[in-house]
């Protein structure tokens, strides 16, 4: 069970944090990617002309690529379905050093809205899209309602980070896109590289501010931009995908190595005890002339070949246990989709179980090697007194044991404190009774301001007549989405105090009843509606407060821009609404948001929002057939409760808080095992010296004290060092709780107390036999 556990984390920690990416001298691949600490944007991508600025004139890259994730309707007409798409740079396959099977990558001149109807696919989409067929390249693929060229096949190994993409389309653009005034607008477009041999990655950003300095002489934005903060970082593309999860599973292999520790003594502990059973034959064996080696060795096989044996079944409990990690959230974390219990990860836990052998067998066989010969012939007697180093060392296992529960235990409560802590945190809008999508408009239907708006006050009058629904809107974001889009706003006469940096705001745009669908509380002012004939705004409490925090919001202008511009282009407020979450329940970064009306907030990718007075579920088919009766190409997609996506939010601490309370259960067992087993042992080793007490008056009392006290000696040695070993544990889990103290006495007092239970609950059966034992038949037993 332990090795299993441990095989089972570890094929998880093995596909996300160790095993490089697959790409030839994967730790070459780095990202890209602009930040703007002062302004509250740590990671805004890297923007089409960055693209076109950076490649060939950075020396320490030796190639340079962009992407951006999406996605786009495919099929043809009357069955059509929004897959996962990707969109590349030319040389973004040569940058990741992926070779196609067939056919060719993106060039530059496909990089053209003119020129851009060309697909690469996945081997997978070949085989089951395109039958396998061998004459795949020059077949088409209905994209957004236009058909797009296969020019290109993919290896079967090929897999770039978590993507569920099979489509590779080019990332195309205007000149516009590409001036100097887009140089700061990289959003969702991500920037990957190649470093040349040898370049560290802080060569690579020294070469790259150089280089923004140079491009970025006599450009108004500089000043601004440098008062953000603005610098350009370079990181490990794989380190960059994973940061997130490290720290957690992290956590949970150390919970899980805990565990093993924990079995490990208790076997230990039954192993000392099967010793100490063998001492009279170490002892004949040692008077023919067995050297004290020999023995050594021999201990030392006989438990690597139990370890190993052990591990055999280990791989069996976790190759059955690996594919439950689904349940568990673990193909939803970076790479892991890819978590199997493979030949590598099974070599290393048969290795590690060889060396846990060796480790295991060094006591015992110290112990054995140490007996003497007339101790030796003396100590099988089940009636002397104890030898003393035994006693100790399996006394100094239960400790351990006791020291290692404790800690795991107080772990897995300081995890679900932070996991109850989360749970309770307000998202800042009513998150039962919603249902929400996403839509994405192609651009070849939808190509004017007045072509989406057309079919957005459609869809909303429709839903809004569908039974169960009782507000309706629409918004370029929605929280919790994953998608979350920071821009500039200024406010009209509000001046930077010395020192104070321009801030990034989350900025979406709505329409219809989003403010009700959402139940985002109204704290000033009013909502905006469909009927607002003029440029206006709602803002949240946050950046109400930043800007004007001893006046009203509402009534004062803002720009959608990093400066002032004339006053015909500014927004009035008109309401001021809560602050929501809007990348999890944890993360309260005080950005401030403010919300437009869709059309000047303009784009094709929209969330839906529905509240409804019935299940949120059961209205998914008719949302789905609202918006085929509209557009029958058009289908929603990623259609859930919001409810759902709070729960979802909260996975990296509901998975980890689960599997430490399994192992905790498991750890607990184990200690009052290996308890129990060695009160048992004392008790059977002490039969003589008990029924010489009993018989010249002991009463069952005095007898019960004796071995309670014992087991109070193991506990107060266990609490003590497992009270220290919490502490130091909580220190260490500081950077993954959520406003939880990494010691809460609370916390540690109750495990103390489930410690203490368990262990008492396990000396029971041990004293009561002790008590009832008949000093005639103890003493009648051969010596």
């Amino acid at each position: 069970m332990c090795v299993g556990a441990n095989l089972t984390i570890f094929s998880l920690v093995d596909a996300v944090l160790l095993r490089p990416l697959p790409f030839p001298d994967a730790d070459r691949l780095v990202r890209v990617l602009n930040t703007y600490p002062k302004a509250g944007v740590i990671d805004d991508g890297a923007s089409i002309t960055n693209y076109y600025e950076r490649r060939g004139n950075i020396s320490t890259f030796a190639s340079l690529a962009e992407y951006r994730d999406g996605t786009a309707i495919v099929g043809e007409p009357g069955s059509t379905e929004r897959e996962w798409v990707t969109r590349v740079s030319s040389a973004f396959f040569a940058t990741l050093g992926v070779n196609l099977v067939t056919g060719r990558e993106f060039a530059d001149a496909d990089m053209t809205f003119e020129a851009d109807h060309l697909a690469v696919v996945t081997d997978a989409y070949w085989r089951e899209r395109l039958d396998g067929a061998p004459d795949a390249l020059g077949r088409t693929i209905r994209v957004n309602g236009v058909a797009h060229v296969v020019i290109g096949v993919l290896p079967p190994t090929y897999r770039f980070l978590s993507s569920q993409a099979q489509l590779y389309l080019p990332l195309s653009s205007s000149p516009e896109q590409r001036g100097p005034d887009r140089r700061h607008n990289g959003s969702s477009t991500h920037m990957v590289a190649r470093l040349t041999p040898g370049t560290t990655l802080a060569h690579a950003e020294a070469a790259l501010a150089a280089h923004n300095t140079a491009v970025g002489a006599g450009d108004p934005q500089t000043d601004f931009m440098a008062a953000a903060g603005f610098r350009t970082a370079v990181v490990s593309l794989h380190d960059d995908h994973v940061a997130s999860i490290r720290q957690p599973l992290l956590l949970v292999q150390a919970g899980a190595f805990l565990l093993l520790l924990i079995g490990a003594g208790n076997l230990v502990n039954l192993l000392l005890i099967h010793a100490s059973s063998r001492a009279k034959e170490f002892a004949v064996r040692q008077a023919l002339g067995a050297g004290r080696l020999r023995i050594a060795l021999e201990v030392i096989v006989e438990t690597t070949v139990l370890t190993v044996l052990g591990g055999l079944l280990g791989l069996v409990v976790g190759r059955v246990a690996t594919g439950l990690l689904g349940t568990l959230g673990a193909d939803h974390l970076p790479l892991g989709a890819h978590v199997a219990l493979d030949a590598r990860v099974a070599a290393f836990g048969l290795a590690g179980t060889l060396v846990l052998g060796i480790v295991m067998g060094l006591p015992l066989a110290w112990f054995c090697s140490r007996q003497r010969l007339a101790e030796g012939m003396r100590f099988e007697s089940r009636g002397t007194t104890p030898h003393r180093a035994a006693q100790r060392v399996r006394h100094t296992f239960v400790v351990a044991q006791l020291a290692l529960s404790f800690v795991l235990l107080s772990a897995a409560g300081l995890l679900a404190a932070s996991l109850d802590k989360a749970s309770a945190v307000s998202p800042g809008f009513r998150a039962d009774h919603i249902l929400s999508g996403q839509l994405s408009l192609p651009s070849q239907d939808y190509r004017s301001t007045s072509d989406i708006l057309g079919l957005t006050d459609r869809l909303l009058l429709t839903l809004a007549q569908q039974p169960g629904v009782d507000a309706v809107g629409m918004a370029t974001t929605i929280p919790l989405s994953g998608v979350n889009i920071k821009s500039s706003a200024t406010a009209k006469g509000y001046v930077l105090q010395p020192g104070e940096s321009p801030r990034g705001h989350y900025s979406d745009g709505v329409t219809g009843d989003y403010f009700r669908a959402m139940e985002l509380p109204l704290l000033d002012g009013r909502y905006l509606t469909g009927d607002d004939p003029m440029r206006v705004a709602v803002v949240d409490e946050v950046f109400a407060k930043h800007y004007w925090p001893e006046t009203r919001a509402v009534g004062q202008q803002i720009f959608q821009s990093s400066q002032e511009e004339p006053d015909e282009e500014a927004f009035t407020i008109v309401g001021v609404v809560g602050a929501v979450r809007q990348v999890d329940l944890t993360t309260a970064e005080a950005l401030g948001a403010v919300y437009y009306p869709l059309g000047y907030r303009l784009t094709r990718d929209l969330y839906l929002a529905a509240r409804t007075h019935v299940d949120p579920n059961s209205l998914a088919s008719a949302v789905q057939r609202a918006v085929r009766q509209i557009d029958g190409d058009l289908p929603i997609n990623n259609l859930l409760p919001m409810e759902q996506r709070v729960e979802d939010s909260l996975m990296p601490y509901r998975s980890p808080t689960l599997l430490a309370a399994l192992f905790s259960v498991v750890a607990i067992l184990l200690s009052a095992i290996g308890t129990y087993g060695g009160l048992s042992y004392a008790v059977g080793e002490r039969r003589r010296e008990i029924g010489l007490r009993i018989a010249l008056g002991a009463q069952p009392g005095q007898i019960r004290r004796l071995f309670l006290s014992l087991t109070a000696r193991l506990l107060v040695a266990g609490l003590l060092f497992g009270v220290t070993g919490a502490w130091l544990t909580g220190r260490v889990m500081l950077a993954i709780l959520f406003d939880v103290q990494p010691f809460q006495t609370t916390i540690v007092l109750s495990t103390a107390v489930i410690i203490v239970g368990v262990s008492m609950a396990a000396c029971v059966l041990p004293t009561m036999r002790a008590t009832r034992m008949s000093p005639l038949a103890a003493l009648a037993e051969p010596q």
